[in-house]
């Protein structure tokens, strides 16, 4: 065999136990605890500033922007370069591709800043998430998205 077909062989014998509904809704629960915190951190100077009115930008404030933005970059960097988020390490889960390969950034962009975007913008959308429920390899619409999958870590 040679060398190709040896790396072949060994990537289509992979099993994995697919992360469920109820792991990663706790995962997730923990991410956003610590998105809130580091939220809380970097916004208090506002209270501060104008005696606490907010600062807007036509629709939006300086504060929901800012928060926004670490909320999005969190998941996306946390998952680009660990393979998982705080939460997912607390609860023994990774991210994967489809193909087993590395996470690319279109990949995650699509699942982390795309999909969760959908998810938090409109708010029927939030019972998409059932998904990971029901589907074989449990996953929601934005692992389907970014073609990942969220396994148990071994």
């Amino acid at each position: 065999m040679t060398e190709n077909q040896i790396e072949y062989a060994s990537e289509t014998t992979i099993h994995h136990r697919y992360a469920g509904f109820w792991m990663r809704l706790w995962a997730y629960l923990v991410d956003l605890i610590i998105v809130f915190s580091i939220n809380g951190i970097l916004l208090i100077p506002f209270k501060f500033v104008d005696n606490g009115f907010d600062l807007e930008i036509g629709f939006w404030t300086i504060t929901s922007i800012i928060s926004s933005i670490v909320f999005y970059l969190y998941f996306l960097l946390t998952t680009k370069f660990f393979n998982q988020t705080l939460g997912k390490v607390i609860f023994g889960l990774r991210v994967i591709r489809e193909d087993h390969g590395p996470l690319s950034w279109s990949d995650l962009i699509f699942r982390e800043v795309i999909g969760r975007f959908l998810h938090r913008v409109f708010p029927i959308t939030i019972l998409l998430y059932a998904f990971v429920a029901f589907t074989n390899q449990k996953q929601g619409i934005h692992d389907m998205i970014g073609n990942t999958r969220v396994v148990l870590d071994r």
